[in-house]
């Protein structure tokens, strides 16, 4: 399976994070990897990458719950930036509250809602989706 350009992980919790990237590089996902820990972190960043007109994420796994800007403002104010790429998001929480489930799949780039723990499988089906889109 191809792996995808860039993908980028939008998380305060620095153990999600270390083992995603475990599992990241297992299953040979991405080619590089940004990793922002608040909304407005990752807001602020990819504001600069579009004005540079640098190469964006291809994919961006959204935590909901995280201090400074959240997941649900980030996505607020993302949808606002003109962009031209079409980047997927998905919503990866440990929320499992059916409110929140469907509040992310009311946005156009959220592709789908993932329950954490991530596994390799959850990992390996992202992947898959990524590649009937490209």
């Amino acid at each position: 399976m191809k792996k995808i350009d860039i993908a980028c992980i939008i998380d305060d919790d620095p153990i999600f994070i270390f083992g995603m990237k475990k599992i990241m590089k297992l299953i040979d996902f991405c080619k590089s990897l940004m990793v922002f820990r608040d909304g407005e972190e990752a807001l602020n960043n990819l504001k600069a990458i579009i004005s540079a007109n640098e190469k964006l994420p291809d994919v961006i796994l959204l935590d909901l719950n995280m201090p400074v800007l959240d997941g649900w403002q980030f996505l607020e104010e993302f949808v606002k930036i003109p962009c031209e790429k079409k980047i997927i998001i998905y919503i990866v929480s440990s929320s499992v509250d059916p409110q929140d489930i469907l509040r992310a799949k009311s946005y156009e780039l959220v592709s789908d809602y993932i329950v954490k723990p991530v596994t390799v499988e959850k990992l390996k089906n992202v992947l898959s989706d990524l590649k009937k889109v490209s």
